[in-house]
């Protein structure tokens, strides 16, 4: 089972979430750092890393022999990834999306591809071992988080317990992480700025169809909006997460949920099962 923990803005504890139940499973488990650009789960996991991989994508290549300077190629890239002034074009990697339009457009064949990298993805082992970890990161000044995301997917099982940390927001890289997984949990707080990204959020997910529950971090310390969209929307508010002192200090130690509330240990270990039982009945 694959669980994608999102939401709709940052900041509000999709990492303490997906990393508490990551701890808390009494199975081994997949976590999957999707949020390339702020990849953050490491440092509470700790894996050890055994495997780095860069991440590389195609980006054409012009071989200025064969080039005629038509333009077609420019013209085509709806991603001004090709500049062409009467002259070969010139190519900007780090715009390409690497469709492969203006190779099929160039009527003088003077285009191939090389591959370049944006990013890095690792592989390591966490809590003796039980917790495998991959984590993706996207370059620095990098702006195509998808392929990273996807680089990051490729190594999650089709069996077993997964959890997927997803990016903030709802854009490319959101739609991407949470894709193929069996149930959401949207992460949220009780404040009007979470609220507002939470219907976003849930906008997003009742579109693809995908089953969901909210999740309400430091509900004792804002309003009761949250909850009471949640009964409105009949949208099940699977966990409530007090605000301690005491899980403020263990945070910025690096430690976790668990480690600064050990009594909601139990609560996340059910998290799987619950989900489980829900998809079944539906």
């Amino acid at each position: 089972m694959r669980i994608a923990v999102a939401s709709g803005k940052g900041g509000t504890g999709k990492t303490t979430v997906a990393v508490a139940i990551a701890m808390a499973a009494t199975e081994p488990v997949m976590y999957a750092d999707c949020d390339v650009e702020e990849p953050n789960g490491s440092i509470f996991l700790k894996p050890e890393v055994y495997e780095i991989k860069k991440v590389l994508v195609d980006v054409p290549v012009i071989d200025e022999e064969k080039c005629t300077s038509c333009g077609k190629c420019a013209r085509f890239c709806q991603f001004n990834a090709l500049v062409s002034l009467g002259t070969p074009p010139l190519v900007f990697p780090e715009l390409c999306h690497s469709c492969g339009g203006c190779a099929i457009v160039c009527p003088a064949d003077a285009i191939s591809w090389k591959g370049n990298s944006i990013g890095e993805i690792s592989l390591g082992k966490a809590d003796g071992g039980r917790v495998s970890v991959v984590q993706g990161k996207l370059d620095v000044g990098g702006v195509l988080a998808p392929p990273v995301i996807r680089q990051v997917k490729s190594h999650i099982p089709h069996d077993g317990l997964s959890v997927i940390d997803c990016p903030p927001g709802t854009s490319c890289p959101v739609i991407e992480s949470i894709g193929e997984a069996d149930y959401v949990l949207l992460v949220t707080e009780p404040t009007p700025f979470g609220l507002h990204d939470l219907k976003l959020a849930v906008e997003t997910v009742r579109e693809l169809g995908m089953p969901f529950a909210v999740v309400i971090n430091r509900f004792d310390e804002g309003d009761l909006g949250v909850e009471d969209y949640c009964g409105e929307e009949n949208i099940l508010i699977m966990v409530k997460i007090p605000h301690r002192r005491a899980m403020a200090e263990t945070y910025s130690r690096g430690g976790t949920l668990l480690d600064g509330i050990p009594e909601m240990r139990e609560i996340f270990k059910d998290i799987p099962r619950i989900i489980e039982r829900g998809i079944e009945e539906k």
